[in-house]
C-alpha cells in the first residue's frame, strides 16, 4: 500500500527571525508550491511556528496572488508547540484556549476559511483530551477544520485522545527516512538487546485505524543524496546505482524505500529547491517497483549491521 507525497512548508518564509516577510521570500514560495504542483503533490504541511508564523503568511501570499489555488490544493497545519513565550525557550500548549487562539491565527496567516487538516504537534503531558475534543469539536462546526490529526505520538496517546473525540483521527506524523530507522528496528529486534526506542505498536495502530502515517526528515537531510559523510557512503553509492540503473533520481530510491513499506507512508517533502522537489515525483512509482530484495539492500546498507 504506497501513499502519496506531501510538501513540507517549513522552509517557506525566510529567516527564523522577527524580520518581515519579504517580496523575495514569496517568490522562492511561489516557485516551490508550483514544483510540487508540477510533481503531482496536492498536500501542504504547515505549523504556526513555522519561520516563527511567516512560513503561513508566504505560503498565504501565494495562494493570494493566484485566485483558484487554495481550491487546488489540501493544507494541514499544527499547533502545541510556543516558541519564546513567558520566559521560556519553548514549551507545549494543548489546551482549549491555546489551540482556538493559535488555529485562528494560522487562518488569519493563511489567509483561508479553513484548514484541512489541524494537527496536534507534539504531546504536552498537561493535555487534557476532553479540551482538545472541544476545541476541535468548536472548530470543526464553525468550519475551521475539516479532520484532526497529531504528529510524533505513539499509539498508546492516540488511543487515549481518541476515547474522547467523536470523530476519529487521520495522520500521524512522525520523523522516519532511511537514516531514522528506529520505526523499522523496533521491530526486527522484539525480544532481542539493543531493542528500539520507537513505541512499539503505533505502526500497527495507525493501519488498522486508517491513520494516514506522514513521515517528517523523510529525506534525511540529503545524506544519500549527495550531502552525506563518508559513513553514509556505501548507501550513497547503493542509492546511486539503483537510481541510474531505473533511470530515475537519488530522492526518488529514499522517498520510494519508506512508500514501499505497507503502512502507507507518506513522506513529507521539505525542501525549497524546485529541481530537489521534482527529482521527487517518481517516488511512487519507485515504491510500487522496489523489489523485497531491494528494499532489503537499502535498509542494511543504512543499518550496518545484519539483522538478529
Amino acid at each position: 500500500m504506497s501513499g502519496q507525497l506531501v510538501y513540507g512548508c517549513m522552509g517557506l518564509g525566510g529567516g527564523w527571525s522577527a524580520e518581515p516577510l519579504t517580496t523575495v521570500d514569496i517568490d522562492v514560495a511561489e516557485r516551490a508550491v508550483f514544483a510540487a504542483l508540477d510533481a503531482g503533490i496536492t498536500w501542504f504541511d504547515q505549523a504556526d511556528i513555522y519561520r516563527h508564523g511567516k512560513s503561513e503568511a508566504a505560503l498565504g501570499a501565494v495562494l493570494a496572488r493566484h485566485s483558484g489555488l487554495r481550491e487546488r490544493i489540501r493544507i494541514q497545519t499544527k499547533c502545541g508547540i510556543r516558541l519564546g513565550e513567558n520566559g521560556l525557550r519553548s514549551y507545549y500548549d494543548l489546551s482549549r484556549a491555546s489551540i482556538l487562539e493559535r488555529v485562528r491565527g494560522s487562518l488569519g496567516r493563511l489567509g483561508t476559511d479553513f484548514v484541512d487538516i489541524l494537527l496536534m504537534h507534539r504531546p504536552d503531558p498537561l493535555a487534557e483530551p476532553e479540551e482538545i475534543a472541544a476545541a476541535f469539536g468548536e472548530l470543526r462546526e464553525e468550519g475551521r477544520v475539516g479532520a484532526l490529526g497529531v504528529s510524533n505520538m505513539s499509539a498508546a496517546q492516540m488511543a487515549h485522545l481518541q476515547r474522547s473525540l467523536d470523530e476519529p483521527l487521520v495522520v500521524n506524523q512522525l520523523e522516519m527516512s532511511l537514516r531514522k530507522r528506529d520505526w523499522v528496528d523496533a521491530g526486527v529486534q522484539v525480544n532481542h538487546s539493543g531493542y528500539g526506542r520507537f513505541p512499539e505498536g503505533t505502526l500497527e495502530y495507525c493501519s488498522a485505524n486508517a491513520v494516514r502515517v506522514q513521515a517528517w526528515g523523510a529525506l534525511a537531510q540529503g545524506v544519500y543524496t549527495g550531502a552525506g559523510s563518508e559513513a553514509e557512503a556505501g548507501t550513497t553509492e547503493l542509492v546511486a546505482k539503483m537510481a541510474s540503473e531505473k533511470d530515475t533520481t537519488p530522492e526518488a530510491i529514499v522517498l520510494g524505500w519508506l512508500m514501499r513499506h505497507p503502512a502507507g507512508i507518506e513522506p513529507v517533502v521539505g525542501t525549497t529547491s524546485p529541481d530537489r522537489v521534482l527529482a521527487c515525483a517518481d517516488a511512487p512509482a519507485q515504491a510500487a517497483a522496489m523489489t523485497r530484495v531491494e528494499w532489503y539492500s537499502l535498509y542494511l546498507s543504512a543499518r550496518g549491521e545484519p539483522l538478529p
